[in-house]
């Protein structure tokens, strides 16, 4: 699938359901091997006690909604132990095609590129930033439509994608860090989405 010309601009994309909450947590961090894993599907190393913070930090919950990477499904599993977990497949990490399994020291350096071109460049074999986005708003628009307060366990390229459809900015999504175990959360208004946090910590 072509990717819109922005899918974060999309008006429809910009338009939740009021009353609505996503609690955008990225998975514990993984058992990567300092390697890049988009769709390679790891383990993650999950602290209880770091875990147990963010839900309590989190608060309470309407629906849990997971990626079906392993390390998302744990993570998920050890913020609401024994809660029923709904996934997602759109919630996937951006697929980095060529690149997957490259160590982070050995990726290509693609020079000087500005955050729109890089928001718009795929690896070969590869998903760009904008398809990641092609995909994984409408999924967040479909939670949006249930309201409620919603959990989102999934990943740092998911968590952009929000940001993105929030700010109507898909370069801008590029320039937050996220951190593993970290909590963003964007919340419906009148007038379209509100970021509330990005990337905050358990103490």
């Amino acid at each position: 699938m072509a990717p819109s010309a922005d899918p974060a601009a999309d008006p429809k994309a910009a338009s939740p359901c009021e009353g609505t909450t996503l609690l955008l947590i990225r998975h514990a961090p993984a058992d990567d091997r300092n390697r890049l894993t988009g769709r390679t599907d790891v383990t993650a190393v999950v602290d209880a006690g770091a875990a147990a913070a963010l839900a309590a930090l989190a608060g309470p919950v309407d629906r849990i909604v997971a990626s079906p990477a392993l390390r998302c499904r744990l993570t998920a599993a050890a913020l609401w132990p024994g809660a029923d977990v709904d996934q997602d497949p759109r919630l996937w990490e951006q697929d980095f095609g060529a690149w997957e399994g490259a160590a982070y020291a050995h990726l290509p350096d693609l020079g000087p590129i500005g955050a729109d071109e890089l928001a718009r460049t795929a690896p070969p074999g590869g998903e760009s930033f904008a398809a990641l986005c092609d995909r994984t708003i409408p999924a967040l628009q479909d939670l949006a439509r249930r309201g409620g307060r919603v959990a989102v366990v999934a990943h740092a390229g998911t968590v952009r994608a929000a940001l993105a459809c929030a700010t109507g900015s898909m370069a801008g999504a590029l320039a937050f860090r996220i951190a593993p175990l970290s909590l963003t959360v964007i919340e419906a208004r009148p007038a379209g989405w509100v970021v509330a946090c990005v990337n905050r910590l358990a103490p």
